[in-house]
């Protein structure tokens, strides 16, 4: 695996820096936590369908992602707000244990209700998993680094893209679903194992005058429910939607609460960032969860050749990622998140148009690899630029809330889809709508993205204009 990532970011170790003798611990640990989570991801999301047929669980589905996305806010804000104040050593190995006990629930599962749970728990882990893992990478790596670190993690994918879902479909197919989650377990331990030693070099910090996490935690489950009761109320009848629409406005009030001001505004500088990191994650997540779906559904492929979409978008991900990084400083962040959302915007829209009319998969796959293209430049360079707006004392204040903009943004997504999936019919024009809905976000992605470079009077007040 050194060499795949060796050559991923560049070839020469001393070039690249991040594989010299100094931060190659780190390096591999983080990067090998990633390949496995990558590959359960991308696992999942393939053999869902079959789940949502074994259980009878189709009422269900959305919700089986939109709430390990939303429970993934409370497990980021506390993870966020541990690690400002004690480092991010625990946090990350409490968040792994949560994460491993919500696939173990989802594996032996035999109710939809109960597979729910599981992923519940399983967002818990992922979401404090993930933003652990920037303020290690914030905390060891000097900034210059951060592209080609974040570049490193794309490339990750790059195995888990190749092998994994059509792993799952196979095992599913010849076994049983339940072996997928399983499975995972051992690999996500093995990752634990391999980022043990790194972590022992990371300097264990105590401050004190961090925020207390009650009132935060208090607003992430807030965020957390009013998504979750979105998704669940939008499909009853009669009083079902007014108290979906107060659930779904509670969430972002919320969630509003535990980002910099002026996110929902899209307010020039870091409130645009994190917006745009929201919107992108909103129209590809709620999008992609179908993709496969739609292949089976509509197409009668197996799920093994139905996650050929998801290796295809995972490898244009890592490959636009790479890309990113070698390019550094001569490409602006703004013309990368620029170029990004258009691709997601071209993408959505062209698999939407494909379910309408059912043209040939072959334009499923292909377009929907374009999404991944766009996702392959927009996450790296927002990292990037969150942690250049960030300060030592609230880097973990400003990775929670870039990854509770990816996780609401897609919770939020996933509740309406699923409520609009239902009401279409479940047929063609469904799929149609859902991919739709996932247009419009990207339009407001692009519109957003112009405005994340601050000037320079506005910039040194970002970081410092929080709630």
């Amino acid at each position: 695996m050194h060499v795949a990532n060796e050559r991923a970011i560049g070839g020469n170790r001393e070039a690249s820096g991040i594989l010299n003798r100094r931060y190659r611990w780190v390096t591999t640990g983080t990067v090998a936590l990633v390949f496995f989570s990558a590959f359960e991801a991308l696992a999942v999301t393939t053999v869902m369908p079959v789940v949502s047929v074994d259980l009878d669980g189709e009422a269900l589905y959305a919700l089986a992602f939109a709430g390990t996305l939303a429970t993934g806010i409370i497990g980021m804000v506390a993870a966020g707000t541990w690690a400002d104040r004690r480092g991010p050593v625990a946090p990350l190995y409490v968040a792994v244990a949560a994460f491993v006990s919500g696939l173990l629930v989802a594996g032996v599962s035999s109710s939809m209700e109960v597979f729910v749970a599981g992923r519940l728990l399983q967002g818990l882990g992922g979401g404090g998993v993930t933003v652990a893992l920037y303020v290690v990478v914030a905390r060891v790596f000097p900034a210059d680094l951060h592209p080609k670190v974040f570049a490193a993690f794309a490339a990750a994918w790059v195995v888990p893209s190749l092998i994994g879902p059509f792993i799952a479909g196979v095992v599913a197919e010849a076994l049983s679903w339940h072996w997928v989650f399983l499975g995972v377990v051992a690999l996500v331990t093995i990752a634990l194992a391999m980022v043990v030693p790194s972590l022992r070099s990371i300097e264990r910090t105590r401050n004190d005058a961090a925020p207390f996490p009650v009132q935060r935690l208090v607003l992430a489950v807030l965020a957390a429910g009013g998504a979750l009761g979105l998704g669940l109320f939008g499909r009853l009848p009669g009083i079902g939607w007014p108290l979906a629409v107060v659930f779904g406005a509670g969430a972002l009030v919320a969630a509003c609460r535990l980002m910099p001001r002026g996110v929902m505004r899209s307010e020039r500088g870091l409130p645009s960032v994190l917006a745009v990191r929201g919107l992108t994650a909103a129209a590809f997540l709620g999008a992609e969860v179908y993709v496969p779906y739609l292949l089976t559904r509509e197409y009668e492929f197996t799920p093994s050749i139905a996650g050929l979409a998801l290796t295809l978008a995972a490898l244009s991900w890592s490959g636009a990622s790479m890309v990113q990084g070698r390019l550094g400083d001569r490409v602006s962040s703004e013309a990368f998140l620029r170029i990004g959302a258009a691709f997601i915007l071209v993408s959505t829209a062209t698999v939407g148009l494909t379910a309408a009319l059912h043209l040939s998969p072959v334009v499923v796959i292909v377009g929907w690899a374009l999404a991944g293209a766009g996702m392959g430049l927009v996450y790296p360079r927002t990292s990037v630029m969150v942690l250049e707006y960030s300060t030592t004392s609230d880097q973990g204040f400003n990775s929670s809330a870039m990854s509770i903009a990816d996780s609401l943004g897609g919770a939020l997504s996933l509740a309406i889809t699923g409520i609009v999936f239902a009401a279409a019919g479940s047929g063609v024009w469904a799929f149609a709508a859902v991919f739709a809905l996932a247009v419009v976000l990207a339009v407001g992605a692009s519109a957003t993205a112009p405005r994340v470079t601050a000037s320079g009077a506005d910039r040194g007040q970002l970081t410092r204009d929080v709630h």
